[in-house]
C-alpha cells in the first residue's frame, strides 16, 4: 500500500435520511468511518461530506471533489457507511464500483454491507444498487404525490418566498385561516414602484439603472442577508446591483397580485433535476389567497406591455402603445419602428402580420406622431364630455350594450343553476357508490372506474362554474368601470400631450385599419379607440357615435 495516498472518508445525508433517525447522520457516519479506518491502519485520513445532498443526484461538490482527486491520482482508498451514501442511481453507482475505481486502482470499501474490492466483486453489490434506486424512486414517487395533492387543493408548492414577501409565522398548514404569505413592509413599496415605472412606460434597463443608482439592494442579497439562503447567485461585493433577468421575472409574477400558481414547471423524473416549464393547461391558479400589493389592472397592463414590442429608444423608455395597438383586419399587434437615420417625427407603425408574412394584410403604415395626436384630441374631447356632462355621460354608457348585458346575464345565471344542480347530484352519486363498496354490492374495481368517471366530470363542471361566476362578475363590475371613468376624467384636467399613464387609464384598445385608398397620401387610416368604460364584447363604434358623431372614426 502506498502510504502517500489519500484514504476518503464519504459521508452524504438527504433530508429524507434524516428523517430516518440518528443512524445516517453525519456524526454517526464519521464516527463509524473513522473506527473503520483506525482499526485497520489506512493512512492520510481525509473526510469528504455532502449534507442535505439527494443520493439520485450525483452533482454533489464534495463528491466531486473526491473524485477529481481520484482522477489525479491521490486517493487509494474510498469508505463509506453503506452502498446508498455513494448514491442511489443504480447505473452510475455501479460503474464507479465496476468500472471507474478500478481503473484507477482506489480500493473501494462499504462497512455496513460488507463490500470490499480487495476481496473482488460481489454479486449481492448490483442487487444492493438496485434496491436503492428502488427506495429513491419509491421516495420521489411519494412526494411528488403529496405535492400534487396538496397544489391542487390550493396550497402553495414552491418552497422559494417571494421577494416582497415573509413567511407568516401563525400559518398551520391551512391557507383558509392563516396565509401562508403575508407582506414585507420593508421590500413591498419597492416592488409597487417598479410595477408603476413598467406601467408608465419606463424600460427595464433604465428601472434597473433607477435602483442601483439609489443603492436599493437586489432581491437575492436582501434574501441572503435575511435568511442565509442563496437564491440565485448573489453578488455580495455588489448588493445594488439589479440583474435584468429579476426585474423581468417580477414582472410577469402573478403571485405579486394574491393569486398562488402552482405547477409552473416540472422534472420528468426524479434523476433529471432540470426544470421545464409546464403547458398552460396543466398549471393551476388560484385566486386571492393573500394579500396583494400589485392591482390586477396594472399587472394585466404590464402584461399586455411584453406582449407588444420591448424595445426601449435612447432615453429608456418603450413604446407606449405596446399592448393598446392592433390591425383591424388581421387583428395582430402594430409595431413601432425607429431607425438611427430618423427623427422621431418619422417613426411609424406597421402591421406584424404583414411584416412577419402570417397574414395577408396589408401594412397598416402610420406615423406615431399623428396618432399621437388623433388620440389625444379624441380623449380630450371624450374625458371632457364625461366631465362636464356626468349624468348624460353616465346613461349612454349604461344603455350602451344593455340588451346584450341582459342576454348574457339570464344565459349565464340559467348555466349557472343547471352546473351548480348537476355538481351536487353527483356528490350524492360517488356518495352512495362508496357506500355500495363498503356494503360489497360492487367490487372495488369497479367503484374506482365508475368514480374516477365522475369525479372527472364534478372537475369539469367546477371549471365552468369558475368561468361563468366570473364572467358575471365582471358584468357587475361595468357600473364601476364607468363611475371610475367618470372621476378619472375630472382628475386629469390637462392633457398637454400623450402619456403612457393616460392610455392605461383612460383606454382600452386601439385599432388602424388600413386606408381606403391605398398608398394615397391625401385618406387616411381608420382608427376605432375602445375605452376603458366599455365592455370588452362591445365594439367601440357605438358610444363613440352618440357622443362625438363627428369624431366616430379619426383618419390619419
Amino acid at each position: 500500500m502506498n502510504k502517500n495516498l489519500i484514504t476518503a472518508l464519504y459521508c452524504r445525508l438527504s433530508q429524507e435520511d434524516e428523517q430516518q433517525g440518528e443512524s445516517n447522520s453525519i456524526i454517526n457516519q464519521k464516527l463509524i468511518l473513522q473506527k473503520y479506518a483506525e482499526e485497520h491502519r489506512f493512512p492520510n485520513i481525509r473526510f469528504y461530506i455532502d449534507d442535505g445532498y439527494s443520493g439520485a443526484n450525483f452533482n454533489r461538490p464534495n463528491f466531486k471533489r473526491m473524485m477529481a482527486d481520484v482522477e489525479i491520482g491521490k486517493l487509494g482508498i474510498v469508505i463509506v457507511k453503506d452502498q446508498s451514501r455513494l448514491g442511489r442511481d443504480y447505473l452510475q453507482t455501479g460503474m464507479l464500483m465496476e468500472i471507474t475505481f478500478p481503473q484507477y486502482d482506489v480500493r473501494f470499501i462499504a462497512v455496513n454491507d460488507g463490500v470490499d474490492s480487495i476481496n473482488g466483486v460481489s454479486d449481492f453489490s448490483g442487487i444492493k444498487n438496485y434496491f436503492n434506486d428502488f427506495y429513491a424512486r419509491d421516495t420521489s414517487r411519494k412526494i411528488r404525490a403529496v405535492q400534487k395533492a396538496k397544489g391542487e387543493r390550493g396550497d402553495r408548492v414552491g418552497t422559494t418566498i417571494l421577494y416582497r414577501y415573509l413567511k407568516n409565522p401563525e400559518y398551520k398548514g391551512n391557507q383558509k385561516e392563516h396565509p401562508l404569505l403575508i407582506v414585507n413592509p420593508e421590500t413591498a413599496p419597492i416592488v409597487k414602484r417598479i410595477f408603476e415605472m413598467y406601467a408608465s412606460g419606463i424600460g427595464i434597463v433604465k428601472i434597473y439603472d433607477i435602483l442601483s443608482k439609489e443603492k436599493i439592494i437586489s432581491p437575492s442579497v436582501y434574501i441572503f442577508q435575511r435568511t442565509c439562503c442563496r437564491i440565485g447567485k448573489p453578488d455580495l461585493t455588489r448588493p445594488y446591483h439589479w440583474a435584468q433577468n429579476s426585474v423581468r421575472k417580477m414582472l410577469s409574477n402573478q403571485e405579486y397580485v394574491g393569486d398562488t400558481v402552482n405547477f409552473k414547471t416540472y422534472t420528468k423524473s426524479n434523476k433529471l433535476k432540470k426544470r421545464l416549464k409546464n403547458l398552460p393547461e396543466n398549471i393551476l391558479v388560484f385566486r386571492d389567497t393573500h394579500e396583494a400589493i400589485i392591482d390586477r389592472k396594472t399587472f394585466e397592463i404590464v402584461q399586455r406591455h411584453f406582449a407588444g414590442r420591448k424595445r426601449p429608444d435612447k432615453q429608456g423608455e418603450t413604446d407606449k402603445y405596446a399592448g393598446y395597438l392592433f390591425c383591424g383586419e388581421c387583428g395582430k399587434r402594430l409595431y413601432l419602428h425607429r431607425s438611427k437615420s430618423f427623427d422621431e417625427s418619422k417613426n411609424n407603425f406597421m402591421c406584424g402580420g404583414y411584416q412577419s408574412q402570417t397574414t395577408d394584410c396589408t401594412s397598416h403604415y402610420i406615423r406615431e406622431s399623428v396618432l399621437d395626436e388623433i388620440v389625444l384630441r379624441n380623449l380630450r374631447q371624450v374625458t371632457e364630455f364625461a366631465r362636464e356632462r356626468t349624468e348624460e355621460f353616465y346613461a349612454m354608457a349604461t344603455s350602451n350594450g344593455e340588451a346584450e348585458a341582459e342576454r348574457f346575464y339570464k344565459a349565464a345565471e340559467r348555466e349557472k343553476q343547471q352546473l351548480e344542480k348537476r355538481i351536487k347530484e353527483l356528490d350524492n352519486i360517488i356518495r352512495c357508490l362508496y357506500e355500495d363498496r363498503v356494503c360489497g354490492r360492487i367490487t372495488p374495481e369497479r367503484y374506482d372506474t365508475m368514480a374516477s368517471g365522475y369525479e372527472q366530470e364534478q372537475t369539469t363542471l367546477k371549471e365552468k362554474l369558475i368561468a361563468v361566476t366570473d364572467g358575471i362578475s365582471e358584468m357587475d363590475m361595468r357600473d364601476s368601470c364607468i363611475r371610475g371613468f367618470i372621476a378619472k376624467a375630472k382628475q386629469y384636467i390637462e392633457m398637454p400631450k400623450l402619456t403612457p399613464e393616460l392610455l392605461r387609464v383612460f383606454t382600452r384598445k386601439i385599432e388602424v385599419f388600413e386606408k381606403m385608398e391605398k398608398y394615397s397620401r391625401k385618406v387616411g387610416n381608420l382608427i376605432n379607440i375602445h375605452y376603458a368604460f366599455q365592455l370588452p364584447e362591445q365594439s367601440g363604434m357605438p358610444m363613440l357615435k352618440m357622443l362625438l358623431p363627428s369624431n366616430m372614426r379619426e383618419t390619419a
